[in-house]
């Protein structure tokens, strides 16, 4: 097998003194975690932003923490800064932001500005729902009239508002509350119910957990360009079945959480797209073909540049629809009118449709921007409106990984891409027209990952920049000659700290597979590395097409890595084939529909190369660990290759592929009906009798996503062939595994401690 590397600049050689980290200090001390600016949003004008501050006098002020370590901020104002001179002013103060009669300001949890800036949005009192805090409290703030008042009056609850947002004149505010539509008159303060139907099956405005979770869409509802009216998602979920959350450790009787959670060869929910009426509420439907419970509608909102004039825009949704099997999205204009539908294209795939894109319309012509794989890789098109013009304005066999702003009046399109390093991500530009002109913008010197937020006219950026070493630099920058105006965020104290650890040397590589597929792949070696001796390997893992495990990026796991490292461990990690890597389309597709011998065997082929060529790897001290899907894979390792994997420590995983939701698993493993052999065969349950190694089971029973009676399941099957392993249950955690007091710091104790004394 033939294998090359390139070893990162961020650490080109091993610093054998210096500071050891401990759990204590990275889970309870939180000294470890990087920084960011707090909610920043550029101004439509494109030259100023605002932002999240503290408030002079309370930098020093006793902060809370969060279950991630971060601070819970109650002392922060919105601050705007003149991007050309860097002017600071606050825009709204700690005394604006503390109700008449309160002793203390509310907590910015997020905010909103009308498009006139005559208004704010306040959202605070912020609860998580599933994966975001997306309930809570609003709060308006009247810059003419300085004042400052609750929103929702008699339709609302505290703490239970979702999502809402300002009509496009800035004089009426629309939520969601107990799953109905609900706008209130930001003059006269009067609230009117648009929907009122829900009930515990019909839900309004808001989406069901998996729509959630797998197509990453929270928010349900759109208001027309003119504000006359709201076209939403509504959700019928009486067809899936509920999944019973059991909580025994908060009040003295176990609480239930019904969800309805559709696994695999299920019943889903069947979802449609209205429009309603702010006048009336009444509502039209859109006609979309087919069975609803069947197809999926991730994405739908008003056509962009119909006219030119909102009025007009307001006729017109785009919809997108995806078959239950998602391999055709097929995109229908439709009458907001009468409802009507009529296609403009669909995209059609043998295997699945990965992309779920929000067209971004251009306001100079009759044509959007578009992603797609039709070409191999993930191309930028340019698309005409009625769907005929296709022009691809980023070839070239590199994938796109993110859109980042259309510069029309400039004629340029920004872009993430890496055409070389898979592991690294920096900023492009192409020219809208199609001429194929196209260049790097991010300079040399930013090795690693490099993300942009662009003001509007283009000139502006926000860039993070970070490496596997290197905490992340936020800078202001302008574009395009990438010259920093200001530091925003330097995380000096956690670079300084970095700096005084005793940290191995970083490599990343590439080896071939057997049948001679490049992997690719990172080491971290331990800091007093003597090539003579031997080493254990902890082999860190995910594998789905869901995430890289393989950047060059800063990760707060980095550095529960380089802790491990320090003990005497090699630390690895390789992303096999399937996973998001941006390797293009045959590199993504090759997983589809399988029985799960790919992946664990890319996983083998890699281990067996490494150490064939670092001779200090301990082929007979293994261990490999995951979460989530990387918890899955450590299993099917651990299973099927008995001999290689010795120790692994297994988070929150999927033991049986059909246990999981139906959107996720039916689009890479196939339906149940037409594949039911390949996912016996693909889930680790399958395989547990062959287990050999130390094995240690985590998961939470709170957990909504991969639900813990997958391994529970596991557990009666391994007792069966008595198999002999170890487990630790966090009540009521969720997927994360981080709620609680203590809970971070205990899990990753446990997984330090397990690799110790048994590899």
């Amino acid at each position: 097998m033939n294998s090359s590397s390139k070893s990162t600049e961020a650490q080109a050689s091993p610093k054998q003194t210096g500071i050891q980290l401990t759990n204590e200090a990275i889970y309870q001390d939180w000294d470890y975690v990087a920084k960011h600016p707090r909610t920043l949003r550029w101004s439509e004008e494109g030259a100023s932003y605002s932002m999240l501050e503290t408030a002079e006098g309370y930098e020093s002020a006793d902060l809370e923490k969060d279950q991630n370590g971060k601070d819970i901020k109650p002392f922060e104002e919105v601050v705007q800064y003149d991007a050309a001179t860097l002017k600071r002013t606050v825009l709204i103060s700690l005394a604006q932001l503390t109700p008449k009669g309160a002793n203390k300001a509310l907590t910015v949890d997020d905010y909103q500005w009308s498009r006139d800036k005559s208004k704010i949005l306040i959202f605070t009192n912020a609860e998580y729902v599933w994966r975001e805090k997306d309930r809570g409290d609003y709060w308006l703030r009247d810059l003419e009239t300085d004042e400052m008042w609750q929103l929702g009056g008699e339709f609302t609850a505290p703490g239970e508002m979702k999502f809402g947002k300002f009509s496009p004149d800035g004089n009426k505010f629309a939520y969601v509350w107990q799953n109905n539509i609900y706008v209130q008159d930001l003059n006269s303060r009067g609230l009117t119910a648009l929907t009122s139907d829900a009930s515990s099956t019909i839900i309004n405005g808001v989406f069901d957990w998996a729509y959630e979770e797998e197509f990453g869409i929270r928010d349900g509802f759109r208001w027309s360009p003119d504000g006359t009216r709201i076209a939403y998602w509504q959700f019928d979920t009486h067809a899936a079945k509920d999944f019973l959350i059991i909580n025994n450790t908060d009040t003295k009787y176990p609480k239930v959480t019904a969800i309805p959670y559709p696994k695999v060869g299920e019943e889903n929910a069947a979802a449609r797209v209205g429009v309603i009426s702010i006048d009336s509420a009444t509502t039209q439907w859109v006609n979309l073909p087919g069975v609803a419970k069947d197809m999926y509608v991730p994405r739908m909102d008003w056509v962009g540049n119909r006219v030119n004039d909102s009025q007009h825009e307001s006729a017109e949704l785009l919809v997108q629809q995806f078959n239950r099997k998602q391999n055709t999205n097929t995109l229908f204009y439709a009458d907001a009118n009468t409802g009507t539908v009529k296609e403009l294209f669909s995209e059609c795939e043998d295997t699945f449709i990965e992309l779920v894109i929000e067209p971004q319309w251009l306001k100079k012509s009759h044509a959007f921007i578009w992603q797609s794989e039709r070409d191999g890789w993930i191309d930028v098109y340019l698309i005409s409106r009625d769907g005929k013009t296709w022009t691809n304005l980023t070839p070239g066999d590199f994938d796109v990984t993110k859109v980042v702003c259309v510069d029309e009046n400039s004629g340029w399109l920004y872009f993430i891409a890496s055409h070389e390093e898979v592991s690294q991500r920096y900023l492009h530009r192409t020219r809208l027209d199609g001429s194929g002109k196209m260049e790097r913008v991010t300079p040399d010197g930013f090795e690693g990952d490099n993300d942009y937020t662009m003001s509007a006219d283009s000139n502006w950026a926000i860039h993070c920049h970070s490496s596997f070493l290197k905490p992340p630099v936020t800078s202001l920058i302008s574009i395009p000659e990438h010259k920093v105006y200001y530091v925003m965020e330097d995380n000096a104290e956690l670079a300084a700290k970095l700096a005084k650890l005793q940290l191995g040397e970083l490599e990343f590589f590439s080896v071939d597979a057997n049948d001679g597929l490049r992997l690719d792949g990172y080491l971290l070696r331990p800091p007093t590395l003597n090539t003579k001796r031997k080493y254990p390997l902890i082999h860190y893992v995910y594998g789905e097409p869901w995430a890289q495990t393989v950047g060059d990026v800063w990760s707060d796991r980095n550095v529960w890595h380089i802790m491990m490292s320090q003990r005497g461990y090699l630390i690895s990690s390789v992303d096999n084939r399937g996973t998001k890597a941006p390797r293009g389309h045959a590199w993504r597709r090759s997983i589809y529909a399988s029985d799960g011998s790919l992946e664990t065997r890319d996983q083998s082929d890699a281990i067996k190369a490494m150490s064939e060529r670092w001779s200090y790897i301990d082929c007979e001290r293994v261990g490999v660990w995951g979460h989530s899907g990387g918890g899955s894979l450590t299993l099917g390792l651990m299973f099927r290759y008995a001999q290689q994997f010795k120790v692994g420590v297994s988070l929150a995983p999927v033991p049986d592929k059909r246990l999981y939701d139906s959107i996720y698993q039916e689009k890479y493993s196939g339906l149940l009906n037409e594949n039911a052999e390949n996912y016996i065969e693909f889930s680790a349950i399958t395989h547990a009798a062959k287990l050999e190694g130390k094995l240690l089971l985590i998961h939470g029973t709170g957990d909504d996503n991969v639900h813990y009676q997958g391994t529970e399941l596991l557990i009666n099957e391994l007792i069966k062939h008595n198999r002999q392993f170890d487990l630790m249950v966090y009540p009521n955690r969720r997927h994360g595994i981080v709620e609680g007091e203590g809970t971070s710091l205990h899990l990753n104790t446990l997984k330090m401690n397990y690799f110790l004394n048994h590899l």
